[in-house]
């Protein structure tokens, strides 16, 4: 299993239940380039993944646009709690 970097780290223990990228941004202080980023990296290795907030439910995405990642919101999967997990032992 893949370590998570610092930053990631960080962006990581946001994401227990659903965040949208603004918030994510604003409780990490982190800067939009850096933080797109992260979040890319951790959807890529299946740490996060994106979800949508339709009709009161909240459903995995298969596909988002990285171009406008700002407009979507993430959560941490299985996996990349575990991996957060790892990290903080």
């Amino acid at each position: 299993m893949r370590k998570l970097t610092k930053s990631e780290k960080t962006v990581m223990e946001r994401l227990i239940f659903p965040e949208s990228f603004d918030v994510i941004m604003e409780e990490t202080n982190m800067q939009f380039g850096e933080l797109r980023d992260d979040l890319m990296n951790l959807v890529n290795h299946r740490f996060v993944e994106v979800v949508n907030f339709d009709n009161d439910k909240d459903s995995k995405m298969a596909f988002y646009d990285s171009d406008n990642i700002k407009d979507f919101s993430f959560r941490a999967t299985k996996t990349g709690l575990k991996s957060l997990n790892k990290a903080t032992i």
